[in-house]
């Protein structure tokens, strides 16, 4: 009686801190809080010291690492590997039915094994895999460095934890795509203007704050209406879309390229003096001249290209709104001038920029 009453304690406790575990699960949408709380969850519940925790990418049909615990940088240094694993039968097992499968002491086993989990003196393998709606959502690896014994109801209960875990980063991933959608352009796949009037300001705080240069390039595309009569909308469409993967292909990680409304686009370049801003605009005029005319087919009449301005904080304005008008002004100069070129000004004077244009 005494064993029974202690076995229904454990198991109410059990439930109790499963309850807990998937409240803090699905508590956020944002998907890197729900991928470590359920790392750290399952590590605390199963008592194990080490985990990773991998995200399935339809696209790729590849699982992508994107939280990890108590391993080595050997352990993680390979960053994706397919649907299936890196080979293994536990991995091919547990995806073949969305079951957890685990590995009591891989020390011993015959099959093959990773051998860096064996360098890290890996011996307890816990593979869960992650499903929603009956599809692959990601895999959770739990390891431990001495051989463990798996009672039915802890593999139970952590099934429950899976399936919670599932369905938050299913809803998670579902959001990021929702709020990324929503800040993005969807013919081109940059950045709307609405998301420019947020980043632009806060770039320029923190050129502020550090003292460091802040580049704007203004940018659009010349004869565009012209192109729209000669060839129609759809091939227009084509245009603007082939000009914003140039911008999204030549840019580094750091920089930002939107679709500021209609034909026009603008780039926002931290750390990046006049010079250097004047150089990359240079770069994506001859891109977009060079990749995107051939769009209009052999025997075209138009070619495709663009006029740019670039202003510079802060020799050329201290505000948002001062930087923006000066590179505006700069691209109104650049068609005035006979378009496909880049230009910039003194705003003290109206000397022509030092930097050569087309």
């Amino acid at each position: 009686m005494v064993e029974k009453q202690r076995q229904l304690e454990t198991h109410i406790q059990d439930l109790t801190d499963l309850i807990g575990v998937a409240r803090t699960v699905v508590s956020t949408l944002e998907i890197d809080q729900v991928l470590q709380t359920v790392l750290e969850n399952a590590r605390s519940f199963m008592g194990m010291p080490a985990g990773m925790l991998a995200v399935y990418n339809e696209s790729s049909d590849r699982m992508i690492l994107h939280v990890h615990s108590g391993l080595s940088s050997d352990v993680v240094r390979q960053e994706c590997w397919p649907l299936l694993g890196k080979g293994d039968r536990l991995t091919q097992e547990a995806m073949s039915d969305f079951g957890i499968r685990y590995r009591t002491d891989i020390s011993r086993t015959s099959e093959a094994v990773d051998d860096i989990l064996r360098r890290e003196g890996i011996r307890a393998v816990v593979c869960v895999p992650l499903a929603a709606h009956n599809k692959p959502v990601g895999v959770l690896y739990l390891y431990d460095t001495k051989e463990r014994l798996f009672k039915d109801r802890q593999l139970d209960l952590l099934a429950v934890l899976a399936s919670f875990a599932a369905m938050a980063i299913d809803n998670a991933s579902l959001h990021s795509r929702t709020k990324l959608m929503a800040l993005t352009d969807a013919l081109t796949g940059l950045y709307n203007n609405r998301y420019f009037m947020q980043v632009f300001p806060h770039e320029l705080i923190r050129a502020r704050r550090y003292m460091k240069p802040l580049s704007l390039i203004m940018i659009d595309v010349d004869n565009f209406k012209k192109l729209n009569d000669t060839y129609g909308h759809p091939k227009g469409d084509q245009v603007l879309a082939a000009v914003g993967n140039i911008l999204a292909g030549s840019l580094r990680a750091a920089d930002f390229s939107f679709r500021y409304g209609g034909e026009e686009f603008t780039v926002v370049l931290p750390e990046t003096r006049l010079e250097g801003a004047f150089m990359v605009a240079e770069n994506l005029r001859e891109k977009i001249a060079k990749g995107v005319t051939p769009l209009l087919g052999r025997s075209a009449v138009l070619t495709v290209s663009v006029s740019l301005g670039v202003a510079s904080y802060p020799s050329d304005g201290t505000t948002t709104d001062q930087i923006l008008a000066h590179a505006d002004h700069c691209l109104y100069q650049a068609k005035r001038q006979g378009k496909d070129r880049v230009h910039w000004e003194s705003p003290l004077s109206t000397a022509v920029s030092p930097y050569p244009s087309a």
